[in-house]
């Protein structure tokens, strides 16, 4: 039986979703918010304006890129590439845990389209990208946050392609580094990496993605929530401040704070480090565990977003499905009843297991620190559990 540890993270927050806020987070940094103002007036354009511009540095996103905020999050901004830009071309949907999942139902079932390839795989193991055709657009998620399986690399994307390729990047950016010049449509929402508010997502386009908006119009009505363009016509001023509907200036305010954070400590090379170090400890973790082992099948393909773990113990495995799920649960609450880890449980269509967000905002310490608490809680839940 493992020993209860004594020391717990300082900051048990492990939320793949809304994610941890950066350290040293307080209501004061929100003091400055434009409340009270609309978001139309000059102040509030500017702060808009500011995110945007403090976005690309940090991002690193070629100048000619454009980048605006839009509602409903990553999923928003996802779905305003697909229904505005989708049906010129062939679609390949490459798909491997549920949100990628979502996008292969739009192309699949939502939308009119006639030449559409679905590419699906089980949680944990990548689809096989070698067959994409350049002449075709291109969906997928550059990191899978529900399965904790990333993309190798971007090799099998063509630099001669005809097609977009359209990326949710949601649980990936400000984590990973990003080859722009390869992706045409990206989206993320300040929720994820940048432990913001939720509702509000990004939507870059290539100087390739306006042309499409300024030369093709889809064959299906769009809704005003969705459009990017009117009569051929790219609805530039979206990504130089003005919004489609309403944004809450409080959660500009804390996404600029995040922003403002991750520039203090080295910008996307310093972020980058911080999860890939968190990944290091849980690999570390994983090697000398009899518990516990990754969902990714394939080491290269590891997260160092969401850490996405299934217990190997023989015991467990003998569980039906049914069992498995609620044992988990009652482990992932023995960690928060003890105060050392919120949040931790699978997603709850993949595998049982547990996931450990492993974004910028998480500390490595963090991360150190439940590891034991996760070994404590396996044990003390199996040793009562019938």
């Amino acid at each position: 039986m493992t020993d209860k540890p004594q020391v717990k993270p300082p900051y048990p927050y492990f939320s793949s979703g809304p994610c941890a806020k950066p350290p040293g987070w307080s209501l004061k940094n929100l003091e400055n918010a434009v409340v009270s103002r609309s978001h139309r007036s000059k102040i509030g354009l500017e702060r808009l304006q500011e995110l945007i511009n403090k976005s690309r540095e940090i991002l690193q996103i070629p100048d000619d890129y454009h980048i605006g905020i839009v509602p409903a999050s990553d999923t928003g901004a996802v779905e305003m590439a697909m229904w505005s830009m989708l049906g010129q071309r062939g679609v390949e949907v490459y798909s491997w845990e549920n949100f990628g999942h979502d996008w292969s139902i739009d192309v699949g079932d939502q939308l009119p389209l006639d030449n559409k390839i679905v590419q699906k795989t089980d949680y944990g193991v990548l689809p096989d990208f070698s067959n994409s055709n350049p002449e075709n657009d291109i969906i997928f998620t550059w990191n899978g946050t529900t399965a904790g399986v990333r993309i190798k690399n971007t090799e099998w994307i063509s630099n001669d392609r005809k097609g977009l390729v359209i990326c949710d990047a949601t649980s990936a950016v400000f984590s990973m580094h990003m080859d722009w010049h390869k992706l045409d449509v990206v989206t993320y929402s300040w929720q994820k990496v940048l432990g913001s508010e939720a509702a509000h997502g990004m939507l870059i386009l290539s100087p390739r993605a306006v042309e499409r908006l300024e030369t093709y119009t889809p064959p299906w009505p769009i809704p005003k929530i969705f459009r990017l363009a009117n009569n051929q016509k790219f609805a530039k001023a979206i990504f130089s401040g003005t919004t489609i509907n309403t944004p809450s200036m409080l959660s500009v305010e804390d996404a600029l704070n995040s922003l403002n954070w991750a520039s203090s400590i080295g910008g996307i090379d310093a972020l980058v480090d911080i999860s890939e170090n968190n990944l290091k400890i849980v690999s570390d973790w994983v090697a000398a565990s009899d518990t516990f082992e990754f969902l990714a099948k394939d080491p290269e393909t590891l997260s160092c977003t969401s850490i996405c773990l299934v217990p190997k113990d023989p015991w467990f495995k003998d569980l039906d499905s049914d069992k498995q799920s609620d044992f988990m649960k009652k482990v992932c609450n023995e960690l928060e009843s003890n105060e050392a880890g919120y949040d931790l449980n699978s997603y709850k269509t993949a595998p049982s297991g547990i996931r450990i967000w492993g974004g910028s905002t998480v500390t490595n310490e963090n991360v150190k620190l439940v590891l034991p608490w996760i070994d404590w809680a396996y044990d003390h839940v199996k040793s009562n559990y019938s």
